[in-house]
């Protein structure tokens, strides 16, 4: 059984589709909702962008 056979969970992968194989994950209602917990964002502070050097030539070279 490989990428061909659309009954196995690979073929399915392969064939980009679902079925009783490869279903889809499905959240289930559950009888109390609990509220969802709120992930705390990390925000990544940027270093501030250098400045292009100017090169200097020397008149004569």
């Amino acid at each position: 059984m490989g990428k061909g056979d659309r009954k196995t969970a690979k073929g399915k992968r392969y064939s980009s589709s679902y079925g009783n194989a490869r279903p889809k994950a499905v959240a289930k209602a559950t009888g109390s909702a609990a509220a969802p917990v709120a992930k705390t964002a990390k925000t990544a502070t940027k270093a501030p962008a250098r400045k292009a050097v100017k090169k200097v030539v020397a008149k004569g070279e």
